[in-house]
C-alpha cells in the first residue's frame, strides 16, 4: 500500500505500509513536487502483490500498467475527469485508511509534525525512529 503526507513546510513524507498498517519504505521529496515522485521510488523496489492508493496515483502509464504487466493488483479509483472510469475492488480500497492511521500516529511526534530537524537526514532518521515505535506497539 502506498500513501503521502505532508511533513513540515516544505518536506512530504512518501510511505509505505503492509497489510497490518506497519511502515515498509520512506521517501522524502520537497513540499511542491507531485505524489507520483515519491512513488516512483517506493513501487519499483516493494515486493507488495498489490498497491491500493488514493486518486492522485491514478496514472496508467506510470502506475497502474507497470503493475498490471508485473501480475500485480491495483487498487486506486479513477478521477473525477476520467473519460472511462476503472473498476476497481471498493472492499479493498477500504484497507486505505491504514495508511492515513498511520500518518496519524506518526504526526504524534512533535518533531515530525513540526519538522524541527534542519537537514532531511536528521528528519528521515526521526521518521525511521518513530517508525521503529509504531512496529513496536
Amino acid at each position: 500500500m502506498n500513501g503521502r503526507s505532508r511533513g513540515g513546510l516544505s518536506t512530504k513524507i512518501h510511505a509505505t505500509i503492509e497489510a497490518l498498517g506497519n511502515p515498509t519504505g520512506f521517501h522524502l521529496t520537497p513540499g511542491q513536487a507531485h505524489d507520483l515522485a515519491g512513488a516512483d521510488v517506493l513501487l519499483d523496489d516493494t515486493p507488495a502483490e498489490t498497491v491500493i492508493a488514493d486518486k492522485a496515483y491514478d496514472v496508467q502509464v506510470r502506475v497502474i500498467e507497470p503493475w498490471q504487466q508485473r501480475g500485480k493488483g491495483v487498487v486506486i479509483p479513477s478521477r473525477s475527469t476520467a473519460k472511462v472510469a476503472r473498476d476497481y475492488d471498493h472492499h479493498r480500497y477500504q484497507a486505505r485508511h491504514l495508511i492515513e492511521n498511520f500518518f496519524a500516529r506518526l504526526k504524534q511526534y512533535q518533531t515530525i509534525s513540526t519538522r524541527y530537524d534542519k537537514t532531511a537526514k536528521n528528519f528521515l532518521g526521526a521518521i525511521h525512529l518513530a517508525a521503529a515505535v509504531v512496529w513496536l506497539n
